[in-house]
């Protein structure tokens, strides 16, 4: 059982960076591809982020390629995100995931394990 917390959403204006994190207890984390997946009011939950066991890997929505970064740290249990250049359409519930799958899987029906999720608002 792999236990997730995201944390660093808030209120930024159009323009700015945030960096969101997900520290992972409970299981190996090292053996678990790592995922950010968001959620916008009225709208589906859509895959943003992913990145591979080791972090040799990673794929991107073709939304936030170039803006968005996902990385992580083996050694601290912490997926990361970091996001620049936000826009507005960038608002939404930003949820992190983890699977046993080697390389991160872009559907949420592979993801096993859940956080609570933490709110990005950007405004314009």
């Amino acid at each position: 059982q792999v236990h997730l917390v995201e944390s660093g959403g808030g209120l930024v204006q159009a323009g700015d960076s945030l960096r969101l994190s997900c520290v992972a207890s409970g299981g190996a984390f090292s053996r678990h591809s790592m995922a950010w997946f968001r959620q916008a009011p009225g709208k589906e939950r859509e895959f943003v982020a992913g990145i591979s066991w080791i972090g040799s890997s990673t794929i991107y929505a073709d939304s936030v390629k170039g803006r968005f970064t996902i990385f992580r740290d083996n050694t601290k249990n912490t997926a990361y995100l970091q996001m620049n250049s936000l826009k507005p359409e960038d608002t939404a519930v930003y949820y992190c995931a983890a699977t046993p799958i080697l390389r991160a899987p872009t559907q949420s029906t592979r993801y096993d394990y859940w956080g609570q999720g933490t709110q990005v608002t950007v405004s314009s």
